[in-house]
């Protein structure tokens, strides 16, 4: 059976091949398609395409959309990574704030690939590497994890974080303006002249 149209969906601007364009965001799509099932990530696939996405949002942390099926009533979806704790974030804005380029990277609004070395080095991953590091739920009937819902807003979320990258870090338990805030204090620290000059620096 079909889906039921939806008026003005999320719809994938991929329309063919590869979803998500940047490293950051392929990454992400390789972690779901490494124990998803064939079947349902290609239909899922169909439903990020044919735009029955209806709406998503990251709220506390956490991924939540709604997505219609064939049944009148759409399917409600979550998806979480796990949080870092306050001790690790510390040590990862150490560990960043210690490399000149990637600071100014991701001040930039910019994720360099190497940046996983530096988490690597925490021994953390920003991006998820296994279903263990990724919690989802879907209101559907379907037993498999992920269904197509899931999967269908996997795809719709990879093509977001194309455009803000700063929304994987929101999933890890920090958001754009406390990484770039925490960035700018261990680059500059709190000296006055210091603080003049990255008030010049990049505008995010």
């Amino acid at each position: 059976a079909q889906p039921i149209a939806v008026k003005n969906g999320i719809a994938a601007r991929s329309k063919k091949g590869k979803i998500g364009e940047t490293w950051w965001s392929q990454r992400f799509i390789a972690a779901l398609e490494q124990t998803g099932i064939g079947s349902r990530l290609e239909r899922g696939r169909k439903y990020a395409r044919r735009g029955q996405v209806i709406d998503i949002a990251i709220r506390d942390a956490i991924v939540h959309a709604r997505v219609q099926g064939t049944m009148p009533r759409p399917y409600t979806v979550t998806i979480s990574f796990s949080r870092f704790s306050d001790a690790q974030w510390e040590q990862i804005f150490d560990a960043l704030s210690s490399q000149a380029l990637f600071s100014a990277m991701l001040l930039g609004g910019e994720i360099p690939q190497e940046i996983e070395t530096v988490f690597a080095g925490c021994r953390l991953s920003l991006l998820p590497v296994s279903s263990r590091d990724i919690r989802t739920g879907c209101s559907c009937p379907d037993s498999a994890n992920p269904c197509k819902h899931i999967a269908a807003v996997y795809y719709i979320l990879a093509e977001q974080f194309d455009r803000d990258p700063f929304l994987i870090f929101s999933l890890r338990g920090r958001d754009r303006d406390t990484v770039l805030e925490n960035l700018r204090k261990r680059r500059c620290g709190s000296t006055p002249v210091c603080d003049g000059a990255d008030d010049a620096g990049p505008q995010t």
